[in-house]
């Protein structure tokens, strides 16, 4: 008897099939600020309510999505659907929104202690 370690990953519809899945998911974050098989942060997905989104990396403490809310409230701003994972001492949000963000929102938000990055991620209707 030989025995031999299984390679099935190493096979060349593997390798293809592992590309497309990267590009997908590089697609996904870039388009929808979704975050599959990260490392460091949580998986996040969100089904778009509203071509208006808002992605915020930020530091896992207390009242970060209440300082979020506030600002977008702040703006006359209604919260259509919002979600917030954490992994760790990071968390990342993602907020659909019924209206345009103005830049000055993306701004505030961005100025709140705590976070990271701030990236709006309009959609065309």
């Amino acid at each position: 008897m030989i025995l031999l370690p299984h390679l099935g990953a190493s096979t060349r519809e593997a390798e293809e099939n592992c590309a497309v899945m990267v590009a997908e998911q590089v697609r996904d974050y870039l388009l929808d600020g979704t975050i599959r098989n990260a490392v460091n942060f949580p998986d996040v997905a969100l089904v778009r309510e509203s071509p208006y989104r808002v992605a915020i990396s930020n530091a896992n403490v207390p009242n970060m999505v209440g300082g979020i809310s506030h600002e977008m409230a702040e703006a006359g701003l209604n919260i259509a659907t919002m979600t917030n994972k954490s992994r760790g001492e990071l968390a990342y949000t993602l907020v659909d929104v019924d209206s345009d963000v103005p830049d000055s929102v993306i701004k505030a938000i961005a100025a709140i202690d705590g976070v990271l990055m701030v990236r709006y991620l309009p959609r065309p209707n």
